[in-house]
């Protein structure tokens, strides 16, 4: 090692007080392996490691739980792992302001843990051992998202550390406060680009008194397309509703919140509008809110919600021109889905549902993937607003220290 890299791991060592590590085969991201992995527990030594880096020309990548650590494009430069899962603590909990602030590394099963004795919930769902951190960088709601809305939509104040160590926080500590820029809105779903995020204040919501599904299998594109629009042009006001498909055939489950009494009450407006083979139950489907499994490459797909069965057949038919099995899960009540290959021409099947997708008014994006795959394809697509999305990442990051590369056109 030179003496410039023993000085800067010395340094580093100093900064979080002794927690740092060699890279190993567990901390590579996208293919390149981190020299060091730090592991902060303060704010401080977050701001410690970053002015460092900034300083010493090292690019950080920040991780949490590293369940999501994959997703997105591979960096461009990786030399330091920002463990954040020592910043674990529930800061702040407000019930009757119904306002929970968690550090980042909080694991997302845990804070729901302490939330529900106070009968609250952040509405992502289902449980995860993800973090707070993760949650915020990545977007990845669940199925309530069709009520509750997506997690910018949850986030209601932000505490981050810049890529020179500056420490800056927006927002505040209650659902109605605007003041400041909302840096919560551009960090959400920004994959570590912008900041790292250390502390999140949340909007909650009440956990509902009496939760029903109801599913009814669907036995083409067209039938899945007709459920999904009857519900949502129905009163039911439905807290998710989502597909679950293969071989061209699924199932659509919806979920219905709420009292007891109207949850039973909608309940039965559900079986009379969806008819046929209808199943209620208290419970939701073992694939409710689950990735599609079976394959190593997983895309995202957004689309109309009224041009899911166009969707669908984009799906099956690019993946069977390729050789490829798909299975699709996902929120078809706001437009979203999961697609993940097995076999086949992965780089076929993205191309051609790339061409399809102005029919059916969305975009493909590949979530994970080989490294082989995502070298051979553009990760994120084609993306509006590109020039201010990278003076945005100049703003904030002029040095490209941190994720460099992982997100859209190279950012």
């Amino acid at each position: 090692m030179s003496t410039l890299a023993t000085d800067v791991e010395s340094r580093l060592g100093e900064a979080v007080q002794g927690s740092l590590a060699s890279g190993s085969d567990g901390d590579v991201v996208g293919g390149i392996r981190p020299r060091w992995v730090a592991s902060p527990a303060s704010v401080d030594e977050v701001s410690a490691v970053l002015r460092l880096a900034w300083d010493s020309g090292l690019a950080v990548v920040p991780r949490g739980a590293g369940t999501r650590l994959q997703w997105g494009a591979a960096p461009t430069q990786c030399d330091v792992v920002l463990d954040l899962t020592r910043l674990d603590g529930l800061v702040e909990h407000t019930s009757g302001d119904l306002v929970a602030v968690a550090q980042a590394g909080m694991r997302l099963d845990d804070l729901q843990a302490r939330l529900a004795s106070a009968g609250q919930w952040l509405a992502v769902d289902p449980p995860r051992r993800g973090t707070v951190g993760g949650l915020v960088a990545t977007a990845a709601t669940g199925p309530t998202r069709l009520l509750h809305g997506p997690v910018r939509d949850l986030v209601i104040g932000t505490t981050m550390v810049r890529a020179d160590g500056v420490v800056a926080k927006s927002g505040g500590k209650v659902v109605k406060n605007v003041a400041g820029y909302d840096l919560g809105k551009l960090l959400t779903g920004s994959y570590g680009t912008l900041g790292v995020v250390v502390q999140v204040a949340f909007r909650l919501h009440p956990l509902p008194e009496s939760s029903r599904w109801v599913t009814v299998p669907v036995r083409s594109a067209t039938e899945a397309q007709d459920v999904v629009l009857r519900v949502a042009h129905s009163h039911l006001v439905a807290a998710g509703v989502e597909l679950d498909w293969a071989g061209g055939a699924g199932e659509v489950s919806v979920r219905l919140d709420g009292i007891p009494t109207g949850v039973k009450a909608r309940t039965r407006d559900a079986l009379a509008l969806l008819g046929g083979t209808v199943v209620e139950s208290d419970s939701a489907p073992a694939w409710w809110g689950a990735e599609p499994a079976g394959g190593d490459v997983l895309l995202r797909i957004s689309h109309e919600v009224a041009s899911l069965g166009r969707a669908l057949a984009a799906i099956d038919g690019a993946a069977a021109a390729a050789g490829a099995n798909a299975h699709t899960r996902g929120s078809a009540g706001v437009g979203t889905l999961d697609v993940v290959l097995d076999g086949g021409d992965p780089v076929a099947v993205l191309g051609g549902l790339r061409e399809a997708a102005p029919a059916f008014g969305g975009a493909v994006v590949v979530r994970d993937a080989p490294t082989e795959v995502k070298a051979a394809v553009d990760v994120w697509g084609p993306v509006r607003g590109l020039d201010l999305m990278r003076r945005v990442k100049d703003q904030f990051d002029p040095h490209r220290v941190l994720s460099p590369g992982r997100f859209v056109g190279g950012i």
